[in-house]
C-alpha cells in the first residue's frame, strides 16, 4: 500500500470511529479536516505550517495520524530528491508533535534518517517543542541528551539547549552534550572572547569540569581561532579559575587525573597546556607530588614537564629525597635519551648540593647501565665515577651487579672503578666468541582441509566479509568451497548462503575500487541465481567491458582475481567441477606439485576440462622443483592440461627475472610550485630496479600460453615519471593476497612493489613495510630487488614498518637467504642519495642486534661503513649511533680487519661523538 493510500485510510479511520458511536457533529468533521490538513502539509513539505496544524489536534487525533506518518517515513527512506527532503523535514516535525508520549517523541526525533540533515535547526521545531507541556519537554530533552552522537556532528543539541534554558531543568552532562557544548563555544567569528562567552554561560560551572573526563577531545580544543588574549580554551580555563568563577583546586586535580589516565597524544598535549596555564606555585605542586611522579611514565612531553617540576621542587627542598630515587627508577628505563640525560643531570646536581646523598645517587644512576644506548651508559658511568668516593664502599656490591648490564666496551673501566672484573671473558663460543641468536626459520602452515558442508561455508564466508583484510587461505578455502558445494547440491548451498547475502549484498566493483577477495560474493550471487547465466557467460574472460568485477582502475592483481571469480561464477552454474586446481596447499599461497598432479588426474578421470584462469593461477603457484615420482605421474597424464603441467614441472616453470639497478631522479620539470603533493617525484632520488618481464611467457606443448591477465602480473618494470604518476594515484597498496598469487617469485614481487617500500622511507608513508616478512618467507631467489626493498624498510619513517623490516631481516638470515654485503651496499647507496635517514636506520639495526643477531647486523654494517663514512660534508645525524652499534657487534663477534674510512675518521681531531665511536671501532677491529 502506498503512503498516500495509507494517509487516506488513516483519515477515514479517524472519521469512522466517530461515526460508529453516533457522534456526527460539526466538530468531528472539523477534526477530520484538521488531520487531512496536517497530512497534506507534511506531503507538501510545508514545515512552517506544521506547529499550528499539530496544535489544532487533540491527543486522540494525533495518535491516529501516526500510522500514516510511519508509512510515509518508510516510503521515503531511500528517497533523496529535493521534494522528498522537504517532505522528510515536515514529517519529522509532525511525528514529533503527534507522539504524545515523550519516549516515542524522542525516538522519532532522534532517528538517524532525520538527524542526517539540519531540519532540527528549523525554527518550526523550536516552536512545536515549546508548545508542549513542560514535563514532556524535559523528558524528551533528557532522552535525546543520552543518545550517542555520531562522529560527524550532532544536530540535536539546539533542541536540548533551548529546553534546558527555557525550563531551567538540570543541565545534561552526557558526553555527547558536553562535546557539542564546548565545540560550539570555541567556534570563531566576530564576537566576545571565549573567556567572556564562558563566563556569561550558566552551563559553564556544570559542563566545563566534565571536559576533563572526555577522551579524544584535545585535538580540536587545542586550536586557536583568534590572536586575542583569552580566545584559546587553555587560557580561558585558567582565567576563569584565577578569577574564582571556577574552583581552581578542583580543576587542577581534574587536569592531573586526566593526564594520569593517558590517551592519545593530542589529548595529553592539550591537558598539559591547561596545566601549564594554571601556573601552579611550587607549594601547589609539592602538595600534589604523588600525582606528579606517575606522569614520568607518560607521554614524552608530559614526562619532561613532570621531570622539570620535580627537579625544581627537589632543589627547593620541598619534597623528600626519596622522590629522586623513585623518579630515576622510572625515567632511566625510558628510550628517550633527552629525558635520561636530564635525569642524570638532576642526580649529579643533587649529589653536589648534598654529598651525603651520593650513595643513593650513584645507585640510582646505575639503573642506566642497562640502557640500550652506549652513550647513555657512558654518561651514567661518569656520574657514578665522580661521586663514588663520597658514596663509600658500601655501594660497590650493588654497582658491580648493575655493571653486568653494561656494553662490553665499558666493562674494563667499570672493573677498575668497582675493584672487580665485570662481565665474562667473551668465550661463549670457542670458535667465534659469540653464539648468534636467530629465530627458527619459519615453516609454511598447511591451508587446512576443504570446507565440508554448506553451513560451514556460510560461516566462513561471513567471517571473510567481516574481516578488514581477509587472509589468503580463508579466501581460497571459501572460493573452493563454493565450487565444491555447488557441485554437490547447489540448491542447498543457495539456501545456506541466503542469510549472509542479506547482510552483505553485492552490487559489483565500484569505479574507484579494485577487485578484492570480498568480491567472492559475485560467485555466491551466481549460486543463488541472482545473475542470469547468459550474463555470466558474457563476463567470462572479460569479454564484455561492463563486467562487474573489472573496475576502471583495476590493478593487474585485481584483474587476475576477476578472471578467477568470473570463471568460478560460470562453473557453479554450468559445468560444476568437483573442486578447483589453484587452491594452495600452504598459507604462503604455494601449491604442492604432487597435489596439482593428483587434482589433474581426477579431472582427467572424470572427463573435466579445467578452467583456463584456474589452471593459469595453479601454474603460477606450483613449486618449481618436483621429485622424480611426481614427474613420472605428471608425464602419465594425457589430457592437454596434463601435458602442459608436465612440461611446466619438467622445465621449472617461469624463469627468474634478472634485476638491474636504476637511479630514478627526474628532477624539476617545467611546472613549479606543487599543490597537494602533485609531481612529488620531482623531489625524490631513488635507487630502483628494472626487470624485462616474461613477455608472452613459456609455450606449452600444444602452444598454450598463460592468459593475458596472468602474464600482466609479471610485465616488465622500469622506473619512469609515468609509472610514478600511476602509482601515486592508486588508492590501494599491495596485500598478502597479491603475494599469494606468486609465492615462488618474491624477487619479482619486490621489484614491482618497490615504489611502496621506498615511499615509507622518502615520503614518510605509513604501513609500507608490512609485507616484507611475507616476502622473506616466500620462495624463489633473494636478489637485488628484495634486498633493496628491505633496505628501504629498515629506513622507514614509522616504527611499525621498521619493525616489520627487522622481522624480514631475521627471517632471511635464519633461512640463509640474506646477503649482508649486498644489503649493506644498498643501504649506503640509499643514505647517499638521501632516501634513508641514518637515525631511522640506527634504530632498526639496534632493534635487530638486541634480539641477539649481532653477527647478522655486523654482516650488514661492515660493508655499509665505507659509503656511510666516505661522503663529503657534515656527517648526518645518527652516524655516531651506527658506529657505536658497529663497534658493539664487532666486539661481540670478534670481527677483525681495518676499514680505511673508519681509520680516517678516527684520526680526525676533536672529541665529537662520531670521532670517539670511530676510534672505539678502529681499536676493536685492530684486535
Amino acid at each position: 500500500m502506498s503512503g498516500v493510500a495509507q494517509v487516506s485510510e488513516a483519515v477515514q479511520e479517524s472519521v469512522g470511529v466517530q461515526e460508529s458511536v453516533g457522534v456526527r457533529t460539526p466538530e468531528a468533521g472539523q477534526g477530520a479536516t484538521a488531520v487531512e490538513d496536517l497530512l497534506a502539509a507534511v506531503r507538501g513539505g510545508r514545515m512552517p505550517q506544521i506547529p499550528a496544524l499539530v496544535a489544532a489536534l487533540d491527543q486522540t487525533q494525533r495518535r491516529k495520524c501516526l500510522p500514516a506518518l510511519k508509512a510515509l517515513r518508510k516510503e521515503l527512506r531511500e528517497e533523496w530528491s529535493k521534494e522528498a527532503l522537504a517532505t522528510k523535514g515536515a514529517l519529522m516535525l509532525a511525528g514529533t508533535g503527534c507522539h504524545t508520549g515523550p519516549a516515542g517523541a524522542a525516538t522519532w526525533l532522534g532517528a538517524r534518517d532525520f538527524t542526517s540533515r539540519d531540519w532540527t535547526n528549523h525554527p518550526a521545531l523550536a516552536q512545536l517543542v515549546a508548545a508542549q507541556p513542560v514535563e514532556w519537554q524535559i523528558e524528551v530533552a533528557t532522552r535525546l541528551a543520552d543518545r550517542p552522537a555520531p562522529g560527524w556532528g550532532w544536530p540535536l543539541y539546539p533542541v536540548i539547549e533551548a529546553v534546558v534554558r527555557r525550563t531551567g531543568c538540570a543541565v545534561p552532562q552526557s558526553e555527547a552534550f558536553v562535546r557539542e557544548w564546548v565545540e560550539r563555544k570555541r567556534r570563531g567569528g566576530p564576537r566576545p572572547t571565549l573567556v567572556e562567552l564562558l563566563r556569561a554561560d550558566s552551563f559553564t560551572p556544570v559542563l566545563l569540569p566534565r571536559v576533563f573526563e572526555l577522551a579524544d577531545i584535545g585535538g580540536g580544543l587545542s586550536l586557536r581561532f583568534s590572536p586575542r588574549p583569552g580566545d584559546a580554551l587553555t587560557e580561558a580555563i585558567a582565567e576563569l579559575a584565577a578569577a574564582g568563577d571556577l574552583d581552581r583546586a578542583d580543576l587542577i586535580d581534574r587536569c592531573l587525573a586526566r593526564l594520569l589516565r593517558g590517551g592519545k597524544q593530542a589529548d595529553q598535549r592539550f591537558f598539559l597546556d591547561v596545566l601549564r596555564a594554571f601556573a601552579l606555585t611550587p607549594q601547589e605542586y609539592a602538595a600534589r607530588v604523588r600525582d606528579v611522579v606517575p606522569l614520568l611514565d607518560g607521554l614524552s612531553v608530559v614526562a619532561g614537564h613532570a621531570q622539570d617540576v620535580l627537579a625544581g621542587l627537589d632543589e627547593a627542598g620541598l619534597i623528600e629525597p626519596e622522590v629522586l630515587v623513585e623518579s630515576s627508577a622510572v625515567v632511566l628505563f625510558r628510550a628517550e635519551k633527552k629525558l635520561v640525560r636530564s635525569q642524570l643531570g638532576w642526580l649529579e646536581r643533587a649529589a653536589r648540593r648534598a654529598p651525603g646523598r651520593s650513595g643513593p645517587v650513584v645507585l640510582a644512576a646505575a639503573e642506566a647501565f642497562g640502557h640500550p644506548d652506549q652513550a647513555v651508559q657512558e654518561r651514567a658511568l661518569n656520574v657514578v665515577a665522580r661521586h663514588l668516593r663520597a658514596a663509600g664502599e658500601a655501594v660497590l656490591p650493588e654497582l658491580r651487579l648493575a655493571a653486568e648490564a653494561l656494553n662490553p666496551a665499558h666493562h674494563r673501566r667499570a672493573g677498575e672503578l668497582f675493584g672487580a672484573p665485570v662481565g665474562g671473558d667473551g668465550d661463549d663460543d670457542p670458535d667465534t666468541g659469540w653464539n648468534e641468536l636467530l629465530p627458527p626459520a619459519p615453516q609454511p602452515l598447511p591451508i587446512g582441509p576443504p570446507i565440508a558442508s554448506a553451513a560451514e561455508l556460510a560461516q566462513e564466508l561471513s567471517a571473510l566479509l567481516a574481516a578488514d583484510e581477509p587472509e589468503p587461505a580463508v579466501f581460497e578455502r571459501v572460493l573452493d568451497g563454493l565450487v565444491r558445494q555447488a557441485h554437490q547440491n547447489r540448491a542447498a548451498l543457495a539456501e545456506a548462503l541466503e542469510p549472509v547475502r542479506r547482510v552483505h549484498p553485492w552490487s559489483g566493483v565500484g569505479r574507484w575500487h579494485d577487485c578484492s577477495p570480498r568480491d567472492v560474493l559475485h560467485v555466491a550471487a551466481a549460486v543463488a541465481g541472482e545473475t542470469p547465466p547468459h550474463r555470466i557467460w558474457d563476463f567470462l574472460g572479460g569479454k564484455k567491458k561492463h563486467s562487474p568485477l573489472r573496475g576502471q582502475n583495476n590493478t593487474a592483481q585485481g584483474t587476475a582475481l576477476a578472471a578467477r571469480l568470473e570463471e568460478a561464477a560460470w562453473q557453479v552454474t554450468a559445468d560444476r567441477p568437483p573442486y578447483l586446481l589453484a587452491i594452495p596447499t600452504d598459507t604462503t599461497g604455494a601449491l604442492d606439485p604432487g597435489t596439482l598432479v593428483e587434482r589433474l588426474a581426477g579431472y582427467q578421470a572424470a572427463g573435466i576440462t579445467p578452467g583456463r584462469a584456474d589452471l593459469c593461477a595453479a601454474l603460477l603457484r606450483v613449486g618449481p622443483r618436483a621429485d622424480a615420482g611426481v614427474l613420472r605421474a605428471a608425464e602419465a597424464l594425457t589430457s592437454p592440461s596434463g601435458r602442459w603441467v608436465a612440461q611446466w614441472l619438467r622445465t621449472g616453470g617461469l624463469p627468474d627475472q634478472p634485476s638491474e639497478r636504476v637511479l630514478f631522479a627526474p628532477g624539476r620539470g617545467s611546472k613549479h610550485g606543487h599543490q597537494y603533493a602533485d609531481r612529488w617525484w620531482e623531489d625524490v632520488r631513488r635507487v630502483a630496479v628494472a626487470q624485462p618481464g616474461i613477455g608472452a611467457g613459456p609455450k606449452g606443448p600444444d602452444g598454450e600460453r598463460l592468459a593475458p591477465e596472468f602474464r600482466a602480473l609479471l610485465e616488465g618494470t622500469e622506473p619512469s615519471v609515468a609509472r610514478a604518476r600511476k602509482v601515486g594515484g592508486w588508492t590501494w597498496r599491495p596485500t598478502a593476497h597479491w603475494a599469494a598469487m606468486l609465492p615462488w617469485h618474491r624477487e619479482e614481487l619486490a621489484a614491482r612493489w618497490l615504489d611502496h617500500f621506498a615511499a615509507g622511507a622518502d615520503r614518510d608513508e605509513r604501513d609500507a613495510g608490512r609485507l616484507l616478512p611475507a616476502l622473506a618467507e616466500a620462495g624463489g631467489p633473494a636478489g637485488l630487488a628484495l634486498h633493496l626493498a628491505l633496505a628501504y624498510g629498515l629506513g622507514a619513517r614509522h616504527t611499525e614498518d621498521r619493525t616489520a623490516a627487522v622481522d624480514a631481516l631475521l627471517v632471511l638470515a635464519a633461512r640463509g637467504d640474506l646477503d649482508g654485503a649486498q644489503l649493506g651496499r644498498e643501504l649506503g647507496a640509499l643514505v647517499d642519495c638521501g632516501a634513508v635517514k641514518l637515525s631511522r636506520l640506527a634504530a632498526a639495526l639496534t632493534l635487530a642486534a638486541g634480539t641477539g643477531a649481532y653477527g647478522t647486523v655486523w654482516s650488514v654494517l661492515g660493508p655499509a661503513l665505507p659509503a656511510l663514512l666516505g661522503g663529503e660534508g657534515t656527517p648526518a645525524r645518527g652516524l655516531g649511533d651506527l658506529l657505536a652499534l658497529a663497534a658493539d657487534c664487532a666486539r661481540r663477534t670478534r670481527a677483525r680487519g681495518p676499514v680505511a674510512e673508519v681509520t680516517a675518521t678516527a684520526e680526525q681531531g676533536g672529541s665529537s661523538r662520531l670521532v670517539k665511536e670511530a676510534r672505539a671501532l678502529r681499536d676493536v677491529l685492530a684486535g
